[in-house]
C-alpha cells in the first residue's frame, strides 16, 4: 500500500506567483494512485475534492468569496481570506470506516505550554488540526491521521505533534495499525520524533526533512522523498515548497 503526503502550499510555487497550480498539484500527486494521499495547506475551496477534507483555519467571508479574492494573487494572498485544511485522500478499494478531527492549538492548550506570551498570541492566529480515518481494505482496519503543526517555534510543534499522536493513538485500537503523516515542521532529530521513533511509540523511522510519515504496527518502507524534476513543469516552474514524501506500508 503506498502512502503519501504532500504539502501543497495553497497551489503555490518556489517563489510564489499571482496564478495557482492546485489542480495540476493534485493531478500530479494522484497520477499513480496512492492508496493514500494526505495533504496539508489545502484552499478551504478544494476540500471536498477530497475523500475526507477538515477545515483548520476558516475563512473569514466565506469559502465562496475566499476564492474569489484570492483569485486575484494567489502568491501574495495564499491563506489570508481562503481558509485552509488539511485532506485525505483514499482509493475506491479502500472504505471510511469513521473519522474524526481534534484541534492542535485551543486555548486551554496553549496556555498550557511554556512559552513567552508574544508566542502565544502568534500561536493563537492560525487553528491547527489533526484528521484521523479509519480505513477498511476489506480484511482489516488500520487508522490513519494527517496533520499540520505550526512552524517557526520549535517547541510549539513538537507540543502539537505529541498531542496529534496522543489523538492518532486514542483512535486506534490496539491490534490496529497507525500511520501519522503530514507536515510536522520538524526535522528528525526534534525530541519529539526521536520520540515517537523510539521504542516506547514504536513508530518508523522519520524521512530526512520536516515532512513525515511514521507506521507502528506494520512493515513500512524507508520514506521517501521526491527529487524536485519530480514536481518541477516542464517551465522550469518548481511546485510547492515542499517535497512529496512516500511510504510503502504492508498490512
Amino acid at each position: 500500500m503506498l502512502v503519501r503526503t504532500w504539502n501543497l502550499f495553497h497551489g503555490n510555487t518556489v517563489p510564489p506567483q499571482r496564478e495557482a497550480f492546485l489542480d495540476e498539484m493534485i493531478r500530479l500527486a494522484t497520477a499513480d494512485d496512492p492508496d493514500v494521499l494526505c495533504v496539508q495547506e489545502v484552499p478551504g475551496w478544494a476540500l471536498p475534492q477530497f475523500t475526507v477534507g477538515d477545515m483548520a483555519s476558516r475563512p473569514p467571508l466565506g469559502v465562496a468569496a475566499g476564492r474569489a479574492i484570492t483569485s486575484l494573487n494567489h502568491g501574495v494572498l495564499r491563506s489570508a481570506v481562503a481558509g485552509q485544511g488539511n485532506a485525505i485522500r483514499v482509493l475506491p478499494s479502500l472504505r471510511v470506516v469513521d473519522h474524526h478531527m481534534l484541534v492542535l492549538n485551543p486555548a486551554r492548550f496553549r496556555a498550557q505550554l511554556d512559552v513567552d506570551r508574544l508566542t502565544k498570541l502568534a500561536w493563537a492566529k492560525e487553528r491547527r488540526i489533526v484528521q484521523a480515518v479509519r480505513l477498511s481494505n476489506g480484511a482489516r482496519t488500520f487508522v490513519v491521521a494527517n496533520t499540520h503543526c505550526t512552524g517557526t517555534w520549535p517547541a510549539v510543534a513538537q507540543a502539537e505533534l505529541m498531542r496529534a499522536a496522543w489523538f492518532a493513538d486514542s483512535v486506534a485500537r490496539p491490534d490496529e495499525p497507525l500511520i501519522l503523516a503530514g507536515d510536522f515542521n520538524m526535522w528528525p532529530d526534534s525530541e519529539a520524533l526521536e520520540a515517537l521513533t523510539g521504542s516506547e511509540w514504536g513508530f518508523s523511522a522519520a524521512a530526512p526533512g520536516i515532512d513525515h510519515i511514521l507506521v507502528r504496527g506494520a512493515q513500512a518502507s524507508e520514506p521517501r522523498v521526491w527529487p524536485p524534476e519530480r514536481r518541477t513543469r516542464a517551465d522550469g516552474t518548481l511546485l510547492s515548497d515542499h517535497a512529496p514524501v512516500e511510504v510503502e506500508v504492508e498490512l
